[in-house]
């Protein structure tokens, strides 16, 4: 299988090509904009159980650090470390829609414990990001 990672899309340009991270495990995280509260969530991108399949994203653990209005952790999350701890629900989401604001801060993009604005690798348009999971695209031919 080809190197795995994810693709980065802004939604409103479907033309532009989407942009390539290689990458196997990262995480994402953001802080919520009315209550303050860090979220983070760590997903694998992991080769398809189906030859010729494109690769799988799997929500693996998430954290949340504290509760507000609207945003309560699920009722399995296990308090650790002043951080709210639990499995996601959704497993093996198709992509993510992650909606960046020019209004507040950007997506941190973490791998191996270094975190860096969503925007290093692909710039907001405020509007959806699409994230999916793929591998890596085949060089051009020259």
């Amino acid at each position: 299988m080809p190197g795995l990672g994810v693709c980065l899309a802004l939604a409103a340009s479907a033309a532009a090509p989407p942009v390539f991270v290689p990458v196997e495990r990262f995480t994402l995280a953001w802080t919520h904009s009315i209550e303050k509260v860090r979220w983070e969530e760590d997903y694998a991108v992991v080769a398809s159980p189906t030859a010729g399949q494109p690769p799988v994203l799997q929500a693996r653990t998430a954290r949340v650090r504290g509760s507000g209005a609207g945003m309560e952790p699920p009722d399995d999350a296990v308090l650790r470390n002043g951080w709210y701890e639990y499995t996601p629900r959704m497993g093996s989401p198709q992509g993510l829609r992650l909606t960046r604001s020019p209004y507040t801060a950007d997506y941190a993009w973490c791998v191996d414990g270094q975190c860096v604005p969503l925007g290093q690798w692909l710039p907001s348009d405020g509007g959806v990001t699409l994230l999916t999971p793929c591998a890596r695209p085949p060089a051009p031919e020259r």
